[in-house]
């Protein structure tokens, strides 16, 4: 029988997820020596290497990726056998990870996190934020126990909750107020700010614009919707946010805002988790209290 232990397959994991030490250290909270310690020690019980290892990067071999899979798999069930335990008799107590994507974080989590603390101050909330991709792994990973993404998630092993629908609008520079508002076909001649690639918000304003991806690269990326409203402000060129984030991210921009009139752009967002997740009844009682928080933004 193979002798190794929970903590080693954690401390592999870690590692194979950042390809790097001392991440890997640092998300697992020991020393860089200990983790390549226990690395080496679960290879020797192994008989065969998990790791290529230079002088920048480390990187998994075919047996490592392997057995990457499997480890995974282990440390989703140990993540749901914990769920199952920390929360006896369905009550809302314990650990409770939330993903949320970036265009979403700033706008609606106060309101929800202020909720549920009133509500149900046994929870200990943890918050991630970052894209839908990592989110999805996140979640198949049994990191997280439940995101806030917008809609569609093409994944058969969650569950989706659509908790709410919002309206894009389009932001211009101040100056342009007294100008016509443009048919959103007419933003495929214009310079459109987008969030820089990995943001689900850019795959969705090129699709509302009709634009090709080549085409959008002429403009200028922004890591948030403050950049992007903040160089539309300077008059640099035009871009769609979302409703909730009106009143944070224009209070202090020289800009306008419109609305496109028939054809309105807007996204779905939703909350969803593992299907297979013992805490699915508690999360459905949260996507309730979620929807009930959603902030509802007019012009």
């Amino acid at each position: 029988m193979i002798n190794v232990t929970l903590k080693q397959f954690r401390y592999f994991e870690a590692l194979a997820r950042h390809g790097h030490f001392g991440r890997a250290a640092d998300t697992c909270a020991i020393s860089q020596p200990a983790l390549s310690m226990q690395i080496k020690e679960l290879e020797e019980t192994l008989g065969a290497p998990l790791f290529e290892r230079s002088a920048r990067q480390v990187r998994l071999t075919g047996f490592g990726e392997d057995f990457a899979l499997r480890v995974r798999d282990i440390l989703r069930g140990v993540e749901e056998l914990e769920d199952l335990v920390r929360m006896p008799g369905r009550q809302m107590a314990g650990r409770l990870r939330i993903g949320v994507i970036p265009t979403i974080a700033p706008y609606l989590l106060p309101n929800i996190l202020g909720r549920l603390t009133k509500t149900h101050p046994e929870l200990d909330i943890h918050v991630r934020e970052t894209t839908t991709p990592r989110l999805v792994q996140e979640l198949l990973d049994g990191q997280i126990d439940t995101a806030i993404v917008a809609l569609p998630i093409a994944e058969p092993s969650f569950t989706v909750a659509p908790l709410f629908t919002e309206d894009f609008v389009l932001v211009r520079p101040a100056k342009d107020a007294s100008e016509p508002i443009p048919h959103i076909d007419d933003l495929q001649t214009m310079r459109l700010l987008l969030l820089e690639e990995g943001h689900c918000m850019r795959d969705q304003a090129l699709s509302y614009c009709n634009m090709q991806t080549a085409r959008a690269r002429e403009g200028l990326d922004g890591s948030s919707l403050s950049t992007l409203v903040q160089l539309v402000g300077a008059g640099i060129g035009v871009t769609l946010i979302p409703e909730m984030a009106l009143s944070v991210e224009t209070r202090s921009a020289p800009v306008c805002v419109n609305r496109f009139g028939d054809t309105q752009p807007s996204r779905t967002i939703g909350m969803i988790w593992r299907k297979t997740n013992p805490l699915a009844q508690q999360l459905e009682q949260i996507a309730e209290e979620v929807k009930a928080a959603a902030p509802t933004n007019t012009i």
